[in-house]
């Protein structure tokens, strides 16, 4: 053809690639110093060779305002720093790689000791008031039929006390505040412990559906965060906030036993779609493994799984796996439906303004009468879960409830049909909200557990060919997840605390098709998604060709980011309230 080539009025998909990477090299030539004097993103790719390059095959990179070819040389090993293993070891560099393994070895250490000593209180307690007292004072003493009675004895005393912990030590904060203080403050303060450790044992022996996970995250975040600043002396937010996040994968890695499954689910908390301080992972992980050690030494608990089905499925059939899909929606369902219960109930308290700490011994007694009914008539709804799961996914008697007393409730209730199994989904689900709405202190990973394995077993009713380890863990893991987000780690939990190792597929399948339908419902409104990396995740390539869009604007906003991580921080004062769940 002859003539002067026209310019194209509409560009291909391949045409936009190339002009947004020549844009991008453009803006790069402009940006500002990083903080610190570190070096620019160009400067990097003079010592190790440009990432462009790498995409065009190695080729030499071509900027829009200069043609001269830049000599591309042989990539490096990546590493944090400039300079050696050895050398960052001696000088004990902050955020170098030597220092977290330091670090985290003693975090592990301090944060396995001091969740040790939680569980032996709590054990001790839980021995005293639901095991000793009533063989003392009860069993022989009352009439039978009166021996219900100590549940709401026990319940409304424990409530009490909870109240007056909150009032006069202090609001100890809940989970969404610490996932609020790691993304703000990137530690949680000390002056939270004491209130938390208090208010978490009275609510866990009170019998509520509650545990002791939340509490022993805030604990170790608190503590990973003390010893970073006030011990060795950190004052990189982000450098800080790793120790943080190491103290809470520890805490998890030792309760559960599963170092891994633990970890990542402390590191999913903070966001609704997956693991995103992915650059703390590897250190969260070894500091998981190392507080693992120590709280199993110290404790004398084994590492092994806690729950024994009467099937064990030795292989598992690819149909399986996409029927752990289809109960990972089912959950989901579920767990949109109690999650739009449970802010109905926060709206009632709220209505009478029980949601002020100064009402907190009326919060907490209103909700331990509604927790001693359901558990005086349904028993296996009492407390967090983690041994009752067995009784109810094996539909086995009441009498071997491990923890309530009495054990036949108030009206003999027995789990044997899908009716009784739905019942005991159902109410074990109410009194978690009572008891999160009630402002007890504590974790519901377990509870959500139990309540999965009710839900499993009246499946199993239905469709007697679901194998019943299939149906409970599945149901299991995707209402934890829906609520939690913690996808990746609770999959793996479940896992190693059934001994199903088979069943890793259909239990993942389950909570990532719970977590993908759920995305949109955030429970824990304090779960945010990281400003650095917002807007790369969910830009479309046709956004970013926008004019009204600027090609640097998203490495500007990293940059801002950068710089409030790498800040000096000293201590904040904590913000008055707490951010509890849609309060």
């Amino acid at each position: 053809m002859s003539g002067s080539p026209s310019l194209p009025t509409s560009f291909s998909s391949e045409e936009k690639k190339s002009l947004l990477k020549s844009v991008v090299i453009h803006q790069r030539e402009e940006q500002p110093a990083l903080p610190d004097g570190e070096a620019q993103p160009d400067e990097e790719n003079a010592k190790y060779g440009s990432t462009t390059a790498m995409c065009n095959g190695g080729g030499a990179t071509t900027t829009a305002t200069s043609k001269k070819k830049q000599p591309v040389n042989p990539i490096k090993p990546a590493r944090r720093t400039q300079t050696t293993f050895i050398q960052d070891a001696i000088n004990f560099s902050e955020g170098s790689v030597p220092q977290s393994m330091v670090v985290a070895v003693v975090i592990g250490i301090v944060v396995g000791l001091v969740g040790a000593l939680y569980f032996e209180i709590m054990v001790a307690g839980l021995e005293l008031f639901w095991k000793t007292l009533p063989r003392q004072f009860v069993i022989g003493t009352w009439p039978e039929s009166t021996y219900c009675l100590w549940i709401p004895l026990v319940g409304l005393s424990a409530a009490v006390c909870l109240g007056l912990c909150v009032i006069y030590l202090g609001d100890p904060g809940d989970l969404a505040y610490t996932v609020k203080c790691v993304h703000d403050k990137a530690y949680v303060g000390m002056d939270h412990v004491l209130p938390m450790a208090a208010a978490s044992l009275f609510s866990i022996w009170s019998g509520a559906s509650v545990g002791p996970e939340a509490p022993l995250i805030a604990i170790g975040a608190a503590l990973g965060g003390y010893f970073s600043r006030r011990v060795f002396r950190q004052t990189r937010r982000n450098v800080i906030r790793k120790h943080t996040l190491m103290g809470m994968a520890g805490v998890l890695a030792a309760f559960f036993g599963c170092p891994l499954g633990g970890s990542l689910f402390a590191l999913e908390i903070n966001s609704r779609f997956g693991v995103e301080y992915f650059e703390h992972m590897i250190e969260a992980i070894f500091c998981g493994e190392v507080t693992m050690v120590v709280f199993r030494i110290a404790t004398g608990l084994p590492i092994a799984q806690i729950w024994e089905f009467d099937l064990v499925l030795d292989e598992v059939e690819p149909r399986i796996v996409i029927l752990g899909a289809i109960i990972g929606v089912l959950g989901a369902g579920i767990a949109t439906l109690f999650a739009m219960f449970h802010w109905r109930v926060v709206e009632v308290f709220d209505w009478f303004n029980l949601l002020d700490n100064k009402y907190a011994v009326w919060r907490g007694s209103i909700s331990a009468i509604g927790i001693a009914i359901i558990g005086m008539l349904i028993p296996h709804t009492m407390f967090w879960g983690e041994d009752e799961f067995q009784q109810i996914a094996t539909m086995a008697p009441a009498k071997e409830l491990e923890n309530v007393f009495p054990t036949s409730g108030l009206i003999n209730f027995e789990m044997t049909s899908w009716k009784s199994a739905l019942i005991v989904g159902v109410c074990k689900m109410i009194s978690i909200s009572l008891a999160l709405a009630g402002g007890y202190r504590g974790g519901f990973i377990f509870p959500f557990f139990a309540a999965g394995a009710g839900f499993g077993r009246a499946l199993c009713f239905f469709f007697p060919s679901v194998p019943v380890p299939v149906a409970c863990l599945c149901f299991a893991g995707a209402i934890n997840v829906a609520i939690t987000r913690g996808c990746l780690g609770t999959a793996l939990i479940l896992t190693f605390v059934s001994g199903e190792g088979n069943l890793i597929g259909p239990i993942l399948f389950s909570c990532l098709a719970s977590s993908c339908v759920t995305v949109y419902m955030p429970f824990i409104k304090t779960q945010i998604i990281r400003s650095d990396i917002n807007e790369s995740v969910y830009l479309l390539e046709d956004d970013h060709l926008n004019e009204d869009w600027t090609a640097n604007r998203h490495h500007r906003h990293s940059m801002k980011r950068v710089a409030m991580d790498l800040e000096e921080i000293v201590d904040e004062p904590d913000p008055p309230g707490s951010p509890f769940v849609r309060t």
